[in-house]
């Protein structure tokens, strides 16, 4: 089974398994049935003062990441955490973020964490 990260604007693909939306805010322009999203968890995304922050550019990739990983450590956090790595041993989970820069964004460092089962 396996774990990727794709933009949300990319088509569909059949290998994408579930597809996971990973961000706090719904897509700009993107209908939500065009998005074919399977799961939407949002308390597994970054709070809105840390997306703030992180997109403010008051902050590097590393630091963004490492005060993510910290949120994650709630228990409602941790718990929906845990449900997407039930989900990748059942089978290929997609997830889906709208950054420009999927590689540096909270889908990274989810695709990170669910690697290390």
């Amino acid at each position: 089974m396996s774990v990727r990260v794709r933009r949300v604007y990319d088509p569909p693909e059949p290998g994408d398994g579930v597809r996971v939306l990973v961000d706090r805010l719904w897509p700009r322009g993107m209908a939500k049935d065009a998005a074919h999203v399977d799961e939407w968890p949002k308390g597994l995304t970054p709070s809105t003062a840390l997306r703030r922050w992180y997109h403010a550019g008051e902050g590097s990739y590393a630091e963004f990441a490492e005060r993510y990983e910290a949120e994650l450590d709630a228990p409602s956090a941790a718990e929906l955490l845990a449900h997407v790595r039930e989900l990748a041993r059942q089978g290929d989970v997609t997830l889906l973020t709208a950054s420009k820069s999927p590689g540096e964004s909270q889908a990274a460092v989810l695709l990170r964490l669910l690697g290390e089962k």
